[in-house]
């Protein structure tokens, strides 16, 4: 969060909300609050409810129980036509029979602003969305990049306080959704207003929020910057979900160290009990990359011997699968740069010795003990 945000009043307050359907629980005990001016993603995999505590927000899906106040008026109740916010969906909704004007001016118009007010508007949210000449053309005449500049502009033309994003960028091809995700953040900073989107992509996440929160059947994992999720995460599922993230079975010893095969490593600080089963986790890039012979100084080192045995070269970076039998694994996955490739000779078949910094090799719950 930046510091502008750390520093504004809560404007959306969320207080456990339920939504239950028949015998499922799509939401369960949902509490949080957001900041005026905040940018906000909710991110999980499919059926996880974000997009079901979106419309709850909305009014689209009244909750089950629970309530939803926004800038100190509860809305628990209200239709969605008696609370303040714009929404983007995914699949645009732009009224096909209508110009692009006029899918701009219709939230306008319903709220009695005059001809000219409206004209004037009108013409300076297609200036701000980059698309000025574009205002006698209909939705089909237009890109999927394009209409969807004109879905933020309907849903910003009556200044509303809450900006709703369900799944924006979904449908856009890659460079596209890139390059508008960047377009929407820029937008979102000038107006200031307090944005929610929906996603899937944790890239996207990433990239655009000043807060994420991680969602799972229905209940909220972790909420915090995109450094911290992607850094700290809070649990097992938060680590495999954001980004990659080798997993290893492991026992806890001294508290600061984990048993991995017939090797003690120093790990990252945990509260775990001496004796118990865990998964350790390190992330492919945080893995650091030595020649043949390496000796660490340090005394928490945790280097160990590998055999590189494959290498996928992946633009950026090679993505390379190391062998240890003695660590009691295969497969381990570490993403090495061009210039460390380049500066150790590596190649497939070549014995190598790689770090495991103590502080990003953490520990989490095992799921099941086999």
């Amino acid at each position: 969060m930046t510091q502008e945000n750390a520093s504004s009043e809560i404007y959306l307050s969320i207080d456990n909300l339920w939504k239950v359907f028949g015998s499922f629980i799509a939401l369960k005990d949902i509490t949080l609050d957001i900041n005026e001016g905040e940018f906000v993603c909710f991110l999980g995999p499919s059926g996880c409810g974000k997009t079901t505590l979106l419309r709850a927000i909305a009014g689209l899906d009244l909750q089950t129980k629970g309530t939803v106040m926004q800038d100190g008026k509860d809305v628990s109740n209200l239709p969605p036509s008696e609370r303040d916010f714009g929404i983007v969906f995914q699949s645009y909704a732009l009224f096909p029979n209508l110009t692009i004007n006029k899918n701009i001016a219709f939230g306008l118009e319903n709220a009695g602003r005059s001809k000219l007010e409206i004209t004037d508007r009108v013409r300076e949210l297609l200036q701000l969305v980059g698309l000025p000449d574009q205002g006698q053309k209909y939705p089909a005449q237009l890109s999927g990049g394009q209409q969807q500049r004109i879905a933020l502009a309907r849903a910003i033309a009556t200044n509303p306080g809450l900006l709703l994003l369900d799944e924006p960028l979904s449908a856009l091809d890659a460079k596209v959704r890139v390059h508008l995700r960047h377009e929407i953040k820029e937008l979102q900073r000038k107006l200031g207003v307090t944005t929610v989107m929906v996603t899937h992509d944790q890239e996207e996440a990433l990239s655009m929020a000043d807060r994420i929160v991680v969602m799972n059947h229905g209940i909220i994992e972790q909420v915090g910057s995109p450094t911290e999720i992607y850094r700290e995460p809070a649990n097992l599922f938060v680590a495999d979900f954001i980004g990659e993230m080798n997993q290893i079975k492991s026992t806890v010893l001294n508290g600061s160290r984990l048993s991995i095969g017939e090797t003690t490593f120093a790990c990252h600080s945990h509260n775990f009990d001496d004796d118990m089963l865990v998964v350790a986790a390190i992330r492919p890039e945080d893995i650091i990359p030595h020649e043949e012979g390496y000796v660490s100084d340090a005394e928490n080192g945790n280097c160990i011997e590998v055999l590189l045995q494959e290498m996928e070269f992946l633009g950026s970076f090679w993505r390379c699968h190391l062998q240890n039998n003695k660590f009691g694994i295969s497969g381990l996955m570490a993403d090495f740069s061009i210039n460390a490739i380049r500066r150790l000779k590596l190649l497939k078949g070549k014995d190598m010795v790689i770090e495991l910094p103590a502080d990003r090799l953490m520990a989490f719950d095992r799921p099941e003990v086999d």
